[in-house]
């Protein structure tokens, strides 16, 4: 294919044009600017025509323009929409790919895993946008939508909080670099509670990080809008310790107790994470206020009982944040429902329930439609590392049955039938078969059905 570089254009764009076909050769080459090439100045050796007179050279130059336009309109056409719509799909690939279980277990990046998932719900959120201002251009023909200049392509490159993927995880890199700055000046070699030390001081002091105990805010729940804000959830936090200390050379181990996620490093010497200083132990310092709290299981942790615990997985810790993710966004979709569980629907078919089948209709309760869609993104990830998890695969077909995808949540839920303990089976039985016949009168309305059909 013959290569010619283009003043003005970009390197994503003459990839395309060479794509279009511009010239044409069996073997790629390499070619000097055509705007420098004097009129004899192909000889061949650089892969070009030798001695090509004037109307050659016109003749090569207008085909690559008029090839190159075409390419650029090509590529003009596509809009904002179009590029967010391919980043879902391609972070979910990528998301897919980097917790394969083709992989082992210790090579998984917990914060490429976790930015993948914030680039798929900022672009689904980004891809909203644009279609509601495509609503609203075509409601009011008098009104131009702008069309901004896009200036990345990819899932890696697009912004999310003023920076893309590769720029967080150099934040990360950064933070890393600031904790050994600050272990120069103490000349302390390897010591391990001068590195937790020199860590908790950078992230809780210079940095600022603040552990959130109560998941109210969406920016405390995503690993970009933690590292820009500070504001964490508890497992976010516990992420970027994981990830620093990593950097560090440095192994953070991590296991859920209760509601809490504690980390701490693995040592023959367990007590000396708990040995007070200044009204704190170094476990303390690291997991926060919970280790204090009487409220909390995460207080009844000693020296002895902390080597009995399970450590958490990478793919684990990765299903914990997912599982915070659906929660949060479930509690927001369903805000104006006060009390309403994903598992509310099938109380209606117990017989010893009679007010709720009183009250309860045919149709489910309408909720915010874009938090309930990012709840079941977060499930479907949370399927990917958990494929034989049937609580979580009934909540996934509650959720589509919310959603009033009633096809996908009657094939969900008959999967999840198959893996649920029989009396668990025997309670969604009944509203499968339910989901069925709503299933069938939507069909019956797309047709043009002015019956309804009655559902028991």
């Amino acid at each position: 294919m013959l290569c010619v570089s283009l003043p003005g254009l970009s390197n994503q764009q003459m990839t395309m044009m060479m794509a279009a076909g511009i010239g044409a050769s069996s073997t790629a080459m390499a070619m000097k600017p055509l705007a420098t090439c004097g009129r004899y100045d192909f000889d061949g050796r650089g892969g070009c025509w030798s001695d090509c007179g004037k109307g050659r050279r016109n003749y090569v130059v207008a085909t690559a323009t008029r090839n190159a336009s075409s390419a650029l309109t090509e590529y003009s056409k596509k809009s904002r929409a179009d590029f967010y719509k391919e980043v879902l799909e391609a972070a979910r690939d990528k998301f897919t790919r980097e917790i394969s279980f083709q992989s082992k277990d210790k090579d998984i990046s917990l914060a490429k895993a976790l930015l993948y998932v914030a680039a798929e719900d900022e672009a689904f959120l980004a891809f909203n946008h644009e279609m509601d201002a495509r609503s609203i251009q075509n409601e009011r023909k008098d009104m131009l939508l702008s069309e901004d200049a896009q200036d990345w392509g990819c899932v890696e490159t697009m912004p999310m909080a003023g920076k893309n993927i590769n720029e967080w995880l150099a934040e990360l890199d950064a933070i890393a670099k600031e904790v050994e700055a600050e272990l120069v000046p103490r000349e302390i070699g390897c010591d391990l509670v001068e590195v937790l030390d020199a860590v908790n001081k950078v992230l809780f002091e210079s940095r600022g990080f603040e552990r959130l105990p109560v998941l109210v805010d969406s920016k405390c729940s995503y690993l970009h809008s933690v590292l820009s804000s500070g504001r964490a959830s508890a497992i976010l936090l516990s992420v970027i310790y994981i990830e620093v200390c990593r950097r560090l050379n440095l192994t953070i181990v991590g296991s859920r107790v209760g509601e809490d996620f504690l980390i701490w490093p693995p040592t023959g010497n367990p007590e000396e994470l708990f040995k007070v200083t200044s009204g704190h132990s170094l476990f303390g310092v690291v997991n926060g206020k919970c280790v204090d709290d009487p409220r909390s299981r995460a207080s009844d942790i000693t020296s002895n009982s902390l080597l009995g615990l399970d450590i958490a997985t990478n793919r684990d810790i990765i299903g914990i944040a997912l599982a915070n993710l659906i929660r949060l966004h479930w509690k927001r979709a369903s805000r104006t429902n006060y009390g309403l569980m994903l598992t509310s629907p099938l109380r209606s078919f117990n017989k010893y329930d009679e007010k709720f089948n009183k009250n309860s209709g045919s149709n489910p309760p309408l909720l915010r439609r874009q938090e309930l869609r990012l709840a079941i993104m977060a499930s479907e990830r949370l399927l990917i590392l958990q494929p034989h998890n049937w609580a979580l695969r009934r909540d996934y077909g509650m959720m589509l049955y919310y959603n009033r995808e009633y096809e996908a949540a009657v094939q969900e839920l008959s999967i999840c039938m198959a893996f649920a303990p029989e009396d668990e089976a025997e309670v969604l039985e009944p509203f499968v078969e339910k989901l069925h016949l709503m299933r069938l009168e939507t069909s019956w309305k797309s047709f043009g059905q002015k019956g309804r059909l009655t559902v028991p």
